[in-house]
């Protein structure tokens, strides 16, 4: 991979790195205020129960997208990114634009969705 394009990369990494972080740490500090009212009602703690729900399954998606953004751009440093952790092939650059943090290539992600 060109400097070029691993500098393209990791700028968009870093920067949804950024965003992430920000968005947890803005649904916390909901989730917090939501915790603190004093709550009247069955209705408003079923209110509040299911936006904490919600709020706390997005937190963990985007907890899992950061972790998987800190390996890659750890790969980064040891020039192990763009290759596929299973056929060890290059992983396409549109695949990339797509889907930065991505392990594996078209074919051998394909393989890992059918076996789960």
């Amino acid at each position: 991979m060109q400097a070029s394009e691993l500098s393209y990369f990791k700028e968009i990494l870093e920067s949804r790195k950024e965003q992430i972080t920000k968005n947890i740490d803005s649904v916390n500090s909901e989730l917090n205020q939501l915790n603190s009212l004093e709550l009247n009602d069955e209705g408003d703690h079923a209110s509040v129960n299911n936006n904490s729900m919600v709020e706390s399954a997005i937190v963990q998606q985007q907890e899992q997208e950061l972790e998987e953004i800190e390996v890659t751009l750890a790969k980064m440093t040891t020039g192990d990114y763009g290759i596929c952790e299973m056929c060890e092939d290059d992983i396409g650059f549109q695949r990339l634009k797509v889907k930065p943090h991505a392990i594996y290539c078209i074919d051998c992600r394909e393989i890992v969705e059918k076996s789960k």
